[in-house]
């Protein structure tokens, strides 16, 4: 979709004019990018149906963007933008990706060195050019060469939630077509990893040849690789290739095991079927030349022996192990994962902070909001904006937090009258100083519905000092819950040090359930740290962290991640009710 490649360029717009240090404008253009790409319907199709009013309704979009979203569709191109790539020639997608590398360091390295792309950044690096540059220094050299290391072990793989939109939409494309019998995601796309190398998509079709031909020619391939009886591979704008593959409905079932991968799980699912006298393969299963199974995949578990393995497990991490013993009639067979329809709730979302000094504005947006949630079938949804540390964000004071507070109270009341089936939580996400104390008086946070606290800032901290930060914090009686706990950010910035292991008794001890943040750039918890907080019982939340509205759907990764961390319903808190959540939120 057009809205990936408008996200990239308003997200570079908003770096260009950091860089001339224009006040106020770039918060805007990040919020239109991260609008887009969380849009579920395509920019252009809004445009041709309502016009500049139509986009002036997307979130974010103000007249001048508006503006922009028009010359782009019209032209394929923003003049705005392409001004400031001549003035400034730099890969801006490349090096803002490097930690500690933001718009106005970009600039100096850009006049002081000629540093225009990575290949450039490392060179100079190596060199020790940049540690004598005022502002720099040698810790931040030593950043930068850790931080261009940390890029090259993720290069050629997407976010999960990058890729998502524009492969749901040729989902949805391909689903529609009369020739299209079956039709599921394959690859580590099904599996739900987070990051992506590229998309799979198997059909079972009698007719290959339309569904291939409607395949290539869709909107968004910039290249087709090759084009096949039954397989097709393209790449998209976004930068990441399509497969699709279309067999007969007799091996749909094993061609969907096989290509569902991973490798080492199908490696071991296929020396299973031969100690059985069995060949499994994207075929079928064979016994002799006769095929007994392949047209589901249940079919194909059940003939080796084994029940069906849900694909978010599919890692050889100990799925086949429990497989056999359920089989066997052991414990602890496979966990019954928490389901993604299973969510009843969302306390991380966030209101618009600007706008909290606008009592009414305030109001109208977190009515949406419940709307929106109503519509996913939530029953309670939580406002947690930041607190006053954050002044970027602008971070709420004490005083501004109670009036939210009544503010809240007003709606509920005004939602109950109107018999509506939602219900909204009051709490905050403050921020965890660095000695562990809490950015807002124990005295407000008391009167909150929960507390959310995380991490913010001075992440470099050592594995000692972090630890004791965030043990501190967690037993403070007034926070609940501890947001993104590991600080990472996919492809950007790595775990910050701590003693998981003390992390996790700490949370025991103090009952402080810890969040799977479902923002596709975190997914923090990460599946492996979340079997060792199941292992230990401890209690776990999905939020979206959401800063719109749309980005409530955030809570499909939240819960695959959950999924690939074999989490079941019992070990998430908001698959209870509200009535329940609280309850067990006062049993801190």
């Amino acid at each position: 979709m057009v809205n990936q490649e408008l996200a990239k360029i308003f997200n570079e717009m908003a770096q260009f004019l950091e860089m001339d240090g224009v006040a106020f404008k770039p918060y805007a253009y990040q919020r239109a990018a991260l609008s887009l790409e969380t849009l579920n319907e395509d920019v252009g199709n809004i445009y041709r149906q309502g016009g500049i009013k139509a986009l002036l309704e997307i979130p974010g979009v103000g007249k001048a963007i508006a503006d922009h979203i028009e010359e782009y569709l019209k032209t394929g191109k923003i003049k705005h933008y392409e001004d400031y790539k001549k003035k400034l020639p730099l890969k801006i997608d490349e090096l803002i990706k490097v930690e500690g590398m933001g718009p106005k360091k970009i600039k100096t390295l850009y006049q002081k060195l000629g540093i225009k792309n990575l290949k450039d950044l490392e060179k100079a690096a190596k060199a020790h050019k940049i540690a004598p540059l005022f502002g720099f220094g040698e810790t931040t050299e030593k950043n930068i060469l850790q931080g261009l290391e940390f890029l090259k072990r993720d290069k050629g793989r997407f976010l999960l939630g990058y890729i998502m939109p524009t492969v749901t939409d040729i989902f949805e494309k391909l689903k529609n077509l009369k020739e299209v019998d079956q039709i599921s995601l394959a690859g580590s796309l099904r599996r739900k990893k987070e990051t992506i190398g590229d998309a799979d998509i198997l059909v079972a079709s009698k007719h290959p040849a339309k569904v291939m031909d409607f395949f290539v020619k869709l909107d968004g391939i910039e290249k087709i690789w090759g084009k096949g009886g039954t397989k097709a591979s393209v790449r998209m704008r976004e930068g990441f290739d399509v497969d699709l593959r279309v067999l007969p409905e007799k091996s749909y079932g094993s061609a969907l095991q096989y290509f569902t991968g991973s490798k080492e799980h199908n490696i071991i699912t296929r020396k299973i079927a031969i100690e059985k006298g069995l060949k499994l393969s994207e075929y079928g299963v064979f016994k002799g030349k006769k095929q007994i199974a392949g047209k589901t995949e249940e079919d194909v578990y059940k003939a080796i022996g084994l029940p069906f393995i849900e694909p978010e497990l599919r890692e050889n991490e100990g799925e086949i192990e429990a497989a056999l013993r359920q089989a066997q009639g052991k414990l602890p067979g496979l966990p019954k994962l928490v389901g993604y329809n299973e969510i009843k709730g969302d306390l991380h979302c966030h209101s618009k902070p600007d706008e909290v000094k606008h009592s009414k504005n305030l109001e109208n947006f977190i009515e949406e909001l419940a709307l929106s949630a109503i519509e996913i079938g939530y029953e309670y949804i939580g406002i947690s904006d930041h607190t006053k540390f954050l002044k970027i964000d602008d971070g709420l004071n004490e005083e501004q937090l109670l009036k939210q507070h009544e503010a809240i109270k007003k709606i509920n009341e005004k939602l109950k009258n109107e018999n509506s089936k939602i219900r909204i939580l009051h709490g905050c996400e403050a921020n965890i100083l660095n000695d562990g104390s809490i950015d807002i008086k124990d005295e407000v946070l008391e009167k909150l519905d929960y507390v959310i606290a995380g991490v913010h800032s001075s992440f470099k901290m050592s594995k000692q000092e972090m630890t004791q930060r965030l043990a501190v914090a967690m037993q403070n009686p007034n926070v609940d819950i501890i947001s993104h706990p590991t600080g990472r950010l996919i492809g950007r910035r790595e775990e910050y040090q701590m003693d998981f292991d003390k992390i996790l008794e700490i949370a025991k001890k103090t009952g402080t359930i810890l969040e799977i943040n479902a923002n596709p750039l975190r997914l923090d918890l990460n599946g492996f740290n979340i079997r060792r907080a199941k292992a230990q019982g401890i209690k776990m939340i999905i939020n979206t962290d959401s800063h719109q509205k749309d980005q409530l759907t955030f809570m499909e990764y939240g819960v695959a991640q959950a999924r690939r961390g074999w989490a079941e319903k019992g070990d998430i808190t908001n698959t209870l009710s509200a009535e329940e959540l609280l309850k067990s939120l006062k049993q801190k």
